[in-house]
């Protein structure tokens, strides 16, 4: 081969490397934001505020450990009335709630950075899930005891210790599928299952 011959293969070389380097950051980064610390750690203690509407019964306040009527895992979703893929995933968290009621899991919706009002709107028109707590998080801080990274995020609580977490838009087949791993004592994978949204101006 001649030397600039030569010199072309080592530069091809050079990029594919670079390439290569770029996506394995790439990857090892949205492992890490699902791989949260706040895994295998105590759930925090906070009562949060109702989320008023026509799906509430009464107002109050939501408390994040309490085990209500027994409940041996607590499926927390984060959502907001911007995030496109907490609409999408939206009638498969419904679904999945109504299946799990009698098998000891409890659901929580917890509103992420968007206004009560529209919160609530969102779900006047999704409709509200009657097994299903709605909450509001005043000065984000579920969100940043959790380590919620964007929305939709979806959080896993079993006896009082978070136990796993789906980043992303989530399904049905997803959701009862971890849950029995819980249920049946098994340790589940964090991870990222679909695309998400940081902020309202993530487009």
């Amino acid at each position: 081969m001649s030397p600039a011959g030569r010199r072309i293969l080592a530069v091809g070389v050079a990029l594919v490397g670079l390439a290569v380097t770029i996506l394995a950051a790439r990857f090892g980064t949205e492992a890490d934001r699902a791989a949260s610390p706040v895994i295998d750690t105590p759930a925090p203690q906070l009562a949060l505020p109702r989320l008023e509407g026509a799906g509430q019964e009464g107002a109050g306040t939501v408390d994040l450990t309490a085990a209500e009527n027994g409940a041996q895992v607590t499926v927390v979703n984060f959502f907001a009335s911007w995030c496109l893929q907490c609409r999408n995933e939206h009638a498969d968290l419904v679904s999945t709630a109504e299946a799990y009621q009698d098998r000891s899991v409890r659901f929580v919706g917890i509103v992420f950075q968007d206004r009560n009002d529209r919160a609530a709107a969102f779900l006047d028109e999704l409709g509200w899930s009657p097994h299903t707590d709605y909450a509001t998080d005043p000065g984000s801080r579920a969100a940043i005891e959790l380590g919620v990274f964007g929305v939709p995020e979806t959080i896993f609580i079993s006896n009082g210790q978070v136990v796993g977490k789906l980043l992303g838009e989530t399904d049905a087949l997803t959701l009862s599928s971890t849950l029995e791993q819980i249920l049946a004592g098994e340790k589940i994978v964090s991870r990222q299952v679909g695309e998400y949204r940081q902020s309202q101006n993530d487009r």
